[in-house]
């Protein structure tokens, strides 16, 4: 639609509103990240935000918006001579998830630089954004590069293109925010650290609230330009009220008290590096500007504590973000807090913007304890120390023998994990690839825009034709068919298929607890990695897909956690299940190789010659040359080596539970050998 949405008129959502406000005071900040589920007016923010944002004068022609005041003395289409600037409204540029290098940092045309000495430079997304916001929705789904190319670029100000000792420079100055749903992966931390803030957004669970959304929703639908207008008043006061902390903000006093204050709780909460504090400085006096002060309070530094270390703390991706109030209550306090009123006021000046919603209806809430047992008032279940609380793992009564989940074991470090032989799928860091990024491996004719030149090879290709083409000075005459395309060696990340066996005679013997703390290990792994994984898990008569293959390893860890057991043991079910789960995958995506985890004792039970049935299923697999390995989980003196034959079966190697805690699965999978033809090459999903 044409007509945006109104800031004034979403509903709800004082964190997320107060971030971005925050941001347009003082876009050195460094911007903001929104993390949460599908629906909670997350993009609509983000785009009626420009329309508070103040007019931009620029100089009349350029392509980078040099301020005619102070132009940038690198800018391509420079130098600019003294001229009165043109006024525009401030961008918005999003980032599609799907973007190239080039479309986001510009391109140079490699053709006429090398035959002719000219820069000849077509801008990208972040020379659209300069001054402007940068708005990059799902961005937990960018690729890597592309994701530390955007932060460079916010972090420095400019934008750097270098292509073979060819070099643009331009600034790039923007407010950058990022939304994501959690449950589609998570960003490596260091990329989280990146960010200045981060608010968390969920729908409200309050009826009154959900019925003023829908309801405003609807007569904007309905009359775009109307209802625009009917909140024209509350715009115009907010954006009167951001140009005025602007103005205010050079004058606001960090004290020494405040910084104390910053220092200490950034102390407290043991935030890696020095990123934190000096963003929860900005934050804290942006804060101040906001209110209309001058001065920093206790009340500033805590709000700027909620909005910029949540984030900051999570190391892995099974800890829950968020920050513990009380402690920071007390933090401040002993450092010179003690306001009476530690909530700052909100957008509107009415005390909103009071830190995390809450977390038990968030997309991040943590699963509840393993074992059943849950010490929240109010809740039921019986406590761990209840008398005649069921122990985990014991058989449930009148569940048919399904027993209690029990708790993982503590996820240990594994060594590398990967898939033979040399693919073409998604940039990770697991298993060898061909890649946009990576060690030079050869050259070739560029399918298409040329994006990585060969330099040595274009030149073998242009020289002897030199003569032919008439050359006279020193120039090299290049045409379009000589150049080539540089071919690239780098990781590629995987699809890393779990199949747990969660039947009775796994769990009868206590070591779910130790498979999971395995498992968890290896979800670790795969986040480092940028896997996705699946989970598919097997009992009684049937497997079921616990988790499609996902991004999201903490929601996989989350069902792992709550995984009960007993029943019989259909072995066959699961690697039918995992066959049908790879199929539709190779669909999805053909590109992405697949590794085939099966965690089981190899007691298949049930049915007619269960063992025969599962031997079947798994030769399925490895006629399709999918890469497997087998965790065999069976204990005791008397071992009948069930798991080893099923891993002879899938082509694929057997590792006991002792041999996986000690030299980790990880350095045997790279041993994989399929047995089918070209299984080295092949991929699976």
């Amino acid at each position: 639609m044409s007509t945006p949405y109104p800031f004034t008129a979403i509903v709800g959502q004082d964190d997320l509103r107060l971030g971005l406000l925050l941001n347009a005071v003082s876009p050195a900040v460094g911007g903001v990240l929104v993390r949460g589920e599908k629906g909670t007016a997350k993009s609509t923010a983000v785009r009626a935000l420009a329309a508070l944002m103040p007019a931009v004068s620029v100089v009349p022609g350029c392509r980078f918006s040099c301020d005619p005041a102070s132009p940038d003395p690198a800018c391509p289409d420079g130098p600019h001579e003294d001229a009165p600037g043109v006024s525009r409204p401030a961008r918005t540029v999003e980032l599609p998830v799907g973007a190239s290098e080039d479309r986001l940092v510009g391109a140079l045309d490699i053709e006429r630089a090398l035959a002719e000495g000219v820069k000849a430079f077509e801008p990208g997304l972040l020379a659209d954004a300069h001054r402007g916001i940068l708005y990059v929705d799902e961005v937990n789904l960018l690729h890597d590069h592309l994701v530390d190319v955007l932060l460079d670029a916010a972090a420095m100000g400019a934008s750097y293109v270098e292509r073979e000792g060819v070099s643009v420079r331009h600034a790039a100055r923007f407010l950058l925010v990022g939304t994501m749903n959690p449950e589609e992966g998570e960003l490596r931390p260091q990329l989280l650290d990146r960010f200045g803030l981060t608010v968390e957004v969920a729908a409200s669970r309050e009826t009154d609230q959900r019925v003023e959304v829908v309801r405003r929703r609807l007569a904007y639908e309905d009359d775009p330009a109307g209802f625009a207008a009917r909140w024209a008043d509350e715009e115009a006061e907010l954006r009167e009220r951001i140009a005025a902390a602007r103005a205010l903000l050079p004058e606001v006093v960090l004290g020494d008290q405040a910084l104390r204050q910053i220092a200490a709780t950034c102390a407290a909460f043991e935030v890696d590096g020095m990123r934190a504090d000096i963003v929860m400085a900005r934050t804290a006096t942006a804060l101040a500007a906001w209110a209309g002060r001058t001065d920093v309070l206790a009340e500033d530094v805590r709000q700027a504590a909620l909005l910029a270390l949540p984030h900051r703390r999570r190391r892995n991706p099974f800890d829950a973000p968020g920050l513990d109030e009380d402690k920071l209550d007390d933090t401040l306090e002993q450092n010179g807090g003690g306001d009476d009123d530690p909530e700052p006021d909100g957008p509107g000046g009415d005390g909103g913007g009071g830190g995390l919603p809450p977390q038990g209806d968030g997309p991040d809430t943590p699963p509840p304890p393993a074992d059943g047992a849950d010490d929240t008032p109010g809740r039921d279940g019986p406590e761990q120390s209840e008398p005649g609380a069921p122990e985990p793992g014991a058989p449930v009564p009148g569940q048919g023998g399904e027993q209690q989940p029990v708790r993982a074991g503590e996820p240990f470090r594994t060594k590398m994990l990967s898939v033979p032989g040399l693919g073409e799928g998604a940039a990770g860091r697991r298993s060898r690839a061909r890649t946009e990024h990576g060690r030079t491996t050869g050259a070739r004719r560029p399918e298409g825009a040329l994006t990585k030149l060969h330099l040595a090879a274009t030149v073998l290709a242009a020289a002897p034709h030199q003569r032919a083409r008439g050359r006279s000075g020193r120039g090299l005459v290049v045409r379009r068919d000589d150049l080539r395309q540089a071919t690239r060696e780098g990781r590629e990340g995987n699809l890393v298929l779990f199949v747990v066996d969660a039947s009775g005679s796994m769990a009868a013997r206590q070591r779910m607890g130790a498979v999971k703390g395995a498992v968890l290990s290896l979800l670790m792994d795969a986040y480092q990695r940028r896997d996705k994984v699946g989970l598919i898990t097997f009992r009684g008569r049937e497997a079921e897909l616990a988790l499609p293959p996902t991004s999201s390893v903490d929601a996989a860890a989350a069902r792992l956690e709550s995984l009960p057991t007993g029943g019989r043991t259909p072995v066959a079910a699961g690697l039918l299940k995992a066959h049908d789960v790879l199929r539709v995958e190779r669909l999805r995506d053909p590109s992405r190789r697949a590794l085939l985890v099966v965690v089981t004792d190899g007691r298949a039970t049930g049915g007619p010659d269960p063992v025969a049935l599962a031997a079947r299923a798994a030769r399925l697999h490895a006629a399709e040359g999918i890469a497997s390995v087998v965790v065999d989980c069976e204990t005791g003196p008397v071992r009948l080596g069930l798991a080893a034959d099923l891993a002879r079966d899938l082509g694929g190697t057997a590792v006991t539970l002792d041999e996986l805690r000690a030299e980790s699965i990880a350095g045997l999978v790279k041993d994989i050998r399929g047995t089918g033809p070209g299984n080295g090459d092949r991929r699976a999903a």
